[in-house]
């Protein structure tokens, strides 16, 4: 094979092991896409009335499944049950999902909505993953940044339990889709110039980034466009 790849509009040589990386990691996310949509179809069946009902408790959970998963995939990232780790973790974060495609589900327009952002989800990150592939410039200095946004982000989401402000909400999916752009680039980035050699914690990141994009603009675009007609 030669050392000379091309990946996503990046010109000049990739080396081997980056472009190894690289290629596990895209055919990784691939595959993490089925577990989740089996589990938001499972989701979307789910009673979710209890987290209207307890939004705090119900972001707990949320937080402590998120972390503890991460966590655990994190320890086992070197070995095959890293791998199993993800695809429970995707699939979780599909069921996860269900209140949303729900929301969905109940409006006229809903698959509509869906579908245009499940393209713009995919435009962004074929823009974003090939300016981080592309450019010669080193994005390494944006990961502390990125990961301040984040905090800052879910400190707005447990701000807004109490404000339920619907124009801060907004905000604050606008504000993930910002940050998550940006991991995508960060991360894809990282793994072109050798600072990312494990393709199940790239992969980790990069659907992470997916998932809050798709699921930010699925509700800015039902706050805008949503219609029960």
């Amino acid at each position: 094979m030669s050392d000379n790849m091309q990946v996503l509009g990046r010109e000049g040589s990739l080396a081997p092991a980056q472009h190894k990386v690289l290629r596990n990691t895209y055919m990784m996310l691939g595959l993490t896409m089925i577990p989740t949509v089996i589990g938001a179809l499972i989701g979307m069946g789910i009673n979710f009335s209890i987290i209207a009902q307890h939004p705090f408790m119900a972001f707990g959970a949320f937080m402590l499944i998120t972390i503890g998963m991460q966590m655990a995939i994190t320890a086992n990232r070197n070995n095959s049950m890293g791998i199993v780790l993800l695809f429970a973790y995707t699939f979780l974060l599909g069921i996860i999902m269900g209140p949303l495609l729900q929301h969905a589900a109940n409006l006229s327009n809903g698959a509509q909505l869906v579908g245009l952002a499940a393209g713009s989800t995919g435009l962004i990150f074929l823009t974003m993953a090939a300016i981080g592939a592309s450019t010669k410039k080193d994005f390494s200095y944006m990961g502390k940044f990125l990961s301040i946004g984040v905090m800052v982000a879910f400190i707005a989401i447990i701000a807004n339990m109490f404000l339920q402000l619907p124009a801060f909400s907004i905000a604050i999916s606008s504000i993930f889709v910002l940050i998550s752009s940006g991991f995508i680039m960060y991360q894809v980035n990282q793994i072109v110039r050798g600072g990312e050699t494990n393709y199940v914690m790239a992969t980790l990141t990069l659907f992470i980034s997916i998932y809050n994009i798709f699921t930010s603009l699925l509700s800015i675009l039902m706050s805008f466009g949503g219609s029960n007609d």
